[in-house]
């Protein structure tokens, strides 16, 4: 007869998906205000001079605006990806992520319209330079976000197994990038 020991509970989920996330969100946090931190020294700058920030460009504000409602309506597709994958509803969970790609690609087309219509030149000065300095990360953080998408909809409905922690951190991910563009949008687009 030996004497052993029973078995010890089965460890916890490790999490690296919204740990990592996470991460990233506050990396991207910091980038992101560090640029308006800038983009508002260079404004001041500008307004103790007397002059005007941006000089003579008009921002198209209906399509900014959109940009800003697009992200907030993600956030909401996003979490209902998250609720359905972890009821382990398939149907729901592709179309939710199918629509948060969706306006993913809106976001871009509508930021594309808005470098279009303002046409900015990089050359001409602070302005120019900081504008797409931080308008190009935003569209990266974006663009990121839908490759983000991507891969959550491959893993989570192609998968042999039900994930449903990846769904969870592209939430976080996009709730990230709302809070980040509100900052941009109000900075950038709104105050003149």
């Amino acid at each position: 007869m030996t004497l052993a020991l029973p078995s010890g509970p089965a460890p916890a989920p490790r999490r690296q998906l919204l740990v990592g996330s996470a991460l990233a969100g506050l990396a991207g946090t910091t980038l992101i205000g560090g640029m308006l931190a800038v983009w508002l020294l260079e404004r001041q700058h500008a307004v103790n001079a007397g002059e005007r920030f941006p000089m003579k460009y008009i921002i198209p504000e209906v399509a900014t605006n959109v940009m800003l409602m697009t992200l907030f309506g993600l956030c909401f597709f996003a979490q209902w990806a998250v609720y359905s994958a972890r009821r382990q509803d398939r149907g729901h969970t592709a179309l939710a992520l199918s629509v948060v790609a969706i306006l993913a690609l809106a976001f871009i087309n509508a930021q594309a319209f808005v470098y279009s219509q303002m046409e900015v030149e990089l050359a001409e000065g602070v302005y120019g330079s900081l504008f797409y300095a931080l308008t190009g990360t935003m569209m990266a953080i974006v663009i990121a976000g839908l490759v983000f998408t991507v891969v959550a909809a491959f893993r989570t409905l192609g998968g042999r197994d039900w994930q449903s922690e990846i769904v969870s951190a592209h939430a976080l991910y996009w709730y990230f990038a709302a809070a980040a563009y509100s900052a941009v949008w109000f900075v950038v687009y709104v105050t003149k």
